[in-house]
């Protein structure tokens, strides 16, 4: 970070200190809005509301998921960034929202370093390699061998190039030394419904959209981008075991306008992790295909310095330019 915005940020903490002091121990005593750069009906939409909705019964204040899509998650980002930093408006946010945006655009109207501060890591949702049931490969390396002996032959499908399942998606081709044919769909759903028909032979979502395919036999799940076993899916391997180092894995975190009382961000945070631990909630996150992760706002700091270096050397990888 330059020397600009370490100046930045220390004063923005020298005024939330002084805002967390006034105010005690009192927050919320009004609703708190939760701004959310995809669409209603996703699966990171429904974990929000699951979250705003325990917070709030815990609050005795009602917590709004305010949803804002459009843009590859821009316009909902640009919106938390310009909102007040009074402690009653956050970020539900993803990771192309924090950290591939940044890498892959020329220009934002939000920037993350400046204008957000870390509140707590909710959960991480790993994604699915799945193919056709007609393919011949029921593992990674069978089809590895398959490609191989005709590459380019074998279609997979994804959100596009510049999507985070389409960069994954080529990181497997460079990962593994596959040829696959990436094809880009509008959406997740018309990438599933073409593989099960069979135009593609191959696609990699999120595992909470691919499940229900594979469960019901529409799909043959081969392996999972985390770095472990995922529950509910504990006999698929992990892409890694195979080629160490590869683990890419979608997440959402909550984040505030910089500026918001400390206050807000420790009573927040300290809720969420307390939430996230409940059986229940956690059972139902595992439900949408992902996986629980509280912590320590410190945690997130360190995660998405992580995560950004991480998504640099993809970029770097890949070749890709900012569009």
């Amino acid at each position: 970070m330059s020397l600009h915005r370490v100046v930045w940020h220390l004063v923005g903490v020298i005024v939330s200190v002084v805002s967390a002091q006034a105010w005690g121990q009192s927050w919320p005593v009004k609703p708190v809005r939760m701004i959310l750069s995809q669409p209603a009906g996703t699966s990171v939409d429904i974990s929000a509301r699951l979250i705003a909705d325990r917070l709030g019964r815990d609050w005795g204040q009602q917590v709004v998921v305010d949803n804002r899509p459009g843009g590859q998650n821009v316009v909902g980002s640009q919106a938390a960034a310009r909102a007040s930093a009074d402690g009653y408006t956050f970020f539900y946010a993803t990771t192309a929202a924090l950290v591939i945006n940044p890498l892959t655009f020329k220009a934002l109207p939000y920037d993350v370093e400046r204008q957000f501060v870390p509140v707590g890591l909710v959960a991480k949702s790993p994604l699915v390699l799945a193919t056709h049931v007609g393919v011949e490969a029921k593992s990674l390396a069978e089809l590895v061998q398959l490609d191989r002996q005709a590459p380019g032959k074998l279609a997979i499908a994804n959100e596009g190039p510049r999507t985070f399942g389409g960069m994954v998606s080529a990181m497997l081709n460079h990962a593994t030394g596959m040829k696959l044919l990436q094809v880009p769909y509008p959406g997740v759903p018309a990438a599933i419904q073409d593989t099960v028909a069979g135009r593609t032979q191959a696609v990699l979502v999120s595992s909470a959209a691919i499940q229900p395919f594979v469960k019901r036999g529409e799909l043959r799940g081969i392996a999972v981008s985390l770095g472990k076993r995922v529950v509910g899916l504990e006999d698929l391997p992990p892409i890694g075991e195979a080629y160490p180092g590869f683990e890419y894995v979608g997440w959402f975190a909550v984040m505030a306008p910089t500026g918001t009382p400390i206050d807000a961000i420790t009573k927040f945070n300290r809720d969420l992790n307390r939430v996230l631990a409940e059986t229940e909630v956690a059972q139902r996150l595992r439900d949408l295909g992902a996986l629980p992760e509280p912590g320590p706002v410190e945690a997130l700091s360190a995660f998405l310095i992580d995560e950004k270096a991480r998504w640099q050397k993809v970029v770097a990888t890949l070749s890709m330019t900012p569009e």
